[in-house]
């Protein structure tokens, strides 16, 4: 699936392409709207992110230009203009509105949710030692059986799934599932995984690497 990026900010652009790059998206990377009309006269996306202030003026006004012109990618809006008014402003163009600041895991929730609907691509299964996930449906089995797991249980493990068995680092896997105010010396990843455990059932297949983060086998 392949994702338009729209953000003046170099830190938060480069942050947002490296999350979903790292859970599988392909990610086309723009700083301003002038960029954004070269991008999608290349090529066609199932989702696009804007900032909804950019060097060249409101997105919100771009947005709305291109939808009166026909254009039916869905767009999530990426923005601190959280007031009341702004969403609804913005949800009149766009399918939707992430407030930052944000949480990664989220971010990949609705942008996947986006990609779905706008249906030019579809994410191959992920599979390894009986856990099979479907990013495009955000569905996870182990053996056959249904996991009901949150947004981060299954950005953390698909991305273990991806790693093809390698060690993950801890810093790593706290980047895909939160925020960077998230220290890799904090526990919300010890407590994620035990919970993770406890969900996949036996036998265990979530190993921890000490000193370096967790594996599947």
């Amino acid at each position: 699936m392949r994702v338009l990026v729209a953000e003046d900010d170099d830190d938060l652009r480069c942050a947002v392409d490296a999350t979903l790059r790292g859970v599988g998206f392909a990610v086309d990377t723009v700083a301003d709207l002038p960029e954004v009309d070269e991008a999608l006269s290349v090529n066609a996306y199932d989702c696009a992110v804007f900032d909804r202030m950019l060097p060249a003026g409101d997105a919100l006004r771009y947005v709305a230009d291109r939808r009166r012109a026909g254009w039916e990618t869905p767009v999530l809006f990426l923005t601190g203009r959280n007031a009341p008014e702004e969403r609804v402003r913005g949800l009149d163009w766009a399918d939707d509105y992430l407030g930052k600041p944000f949480a990664v895991a989220e971010l990949v929730v609705r942008v996947r949710s986006l990609c779905r609907r706008g249906g030019i691509g579809t994410a191959p299964l992920l599979s390894r030692g009986g856990l099979v996930l479907d990013p495009g449906r955000y569905e996870a089995r182990r053996d056959d059986r249904p996991l009901a797991l949150s947004a981060k249980e299954f950005v953390v493990l698909e991305r273990l799934i991806r790693a093809q068995g390698a060690p993950v680092p801890r810093a790593e896997l706290i980047a895909a599932g939160w925020d960077e105010i998230v220290a890799p010396s904090s526990n919300v990843l010890d407590v994620l995984v035990a919970q993770l455990r406890r969900k996949l059932g036996g036998p265990p297949v979530l190993h921890t690497v000490r000193g370096v983060g967790y594996l599947l086998r």
